[in-house]
C-alpha cells in the first residue's frame, strides 16, 4: 500500500459526507480474509448530481486530487460504469472510484446488500463476496488478469457465498467460461 492511510482517508470522509459507498476489488478480498497487497482502494459510490458540494467538501483541493466538477458530473451522467480517481496527497494513497449508475442492476443489489465488517481496527461497509466474485469475473473477461482468479478462489474457500445466485448472474451476465476457470479443480 502506498501510505498509512487507506482506506480510512476515504471512507471516514465519505460516511461523514452522508455519501454511501462500498469497498470492492482487493480491498474485499481482504475484508473476507485473504491474503492480499493493494497499492490502491476501489469503492463504488452513490454519488449524485445533489451530492457533489458534500464530495467536494469532504474532499478538499488542498489534501486531494478529485476531478473538477464538469467532468465529475459527466461521469455521474452515465448510466453505467462511471468512474473517476481521488488521490490524497500526504501519502499519495488513491483511490479508483466507480457510480453506482442506474443501469447496473448488481452493483444497485451489492449496495443495499453491502455489509458493515471490521478491516483492520476500524469498520468499514463492503460489497458482498457474490456482488465482488462477479465483478471479478467480467473484469478477468475484459483484462485477463489471473489475479482476480487468484482472488475469487481465495473468497470461494473462506466463506460461504450464495452459489445459487452467482450462478444465475454468470448465466445473465455470459460469463460461463471465466466461471469455470476460477473453481478449484481448473
Amino acid at each position: 500500500m502506498a501510505g498509512t492511510e487507506l482506506p480510512w482517508v476515504f471512507t471516514d470522509r465519505l460516511e461523514e459526507a452522508g455519501i454511501a459507498y462500498m469497498i470492492v476489488g482487493a480491498f474485499a478480498t481482504l475484508a473476507f480474509g485473504a491474503a492480499r497487497t493493494t497499492d490502491d482502494i476501489d469503492l463504488v459510490l452513490a454519488l449524485g448530481v445533489g451530492a457533489v458540494a458534500k464530495f467536494e467538501k469532504a474532499f478538499p483541493e488542498a489534501e486531494f486530487y478529485r476531478p473538477p466538477r464538469g467532468p465529475l458530473l459527466e461521469e455521474i451522467a452515465r448510466a453505467e460504469r462511471g468512474h473517476f480517481n481521488l488521490m490524497y496527497l500526504p501519502s499519495m494513497d488513491r483511490a479508483d472510484c466507480y457510480l453506482v449508475g442506474r443501469a447496473d442492476e448488481l452493483q444497485l443489489w451489492a449496495l443495499k446488500n453491502r455489509r458493515r465488517v471490521q478491516l483492520g481496527d476500524q469498520q468499514c461497509w463492503v460489497a458482498p463476496p457474490e456482488a465482488v466474485i462477479l465483478k471479478k469475473l467480467e473484469f478477468f473477461r475484459e483484462g485477463e488478469s489471473q489475479k482476480h482468479v487468484r482472488d475469487i478462489r481465495a473468497i470461494l474457500q473462506l466463506i460461504d457465498v450464495d452459489r445459487a445466485f452467482i450462478e444465475a448472474h454468470v448465466e445473465r451476465l455470459g460469463l460461463r467460461a471465466q466461471w469455470a476457470l476460477c473453481q478449484p479443480s481448473a
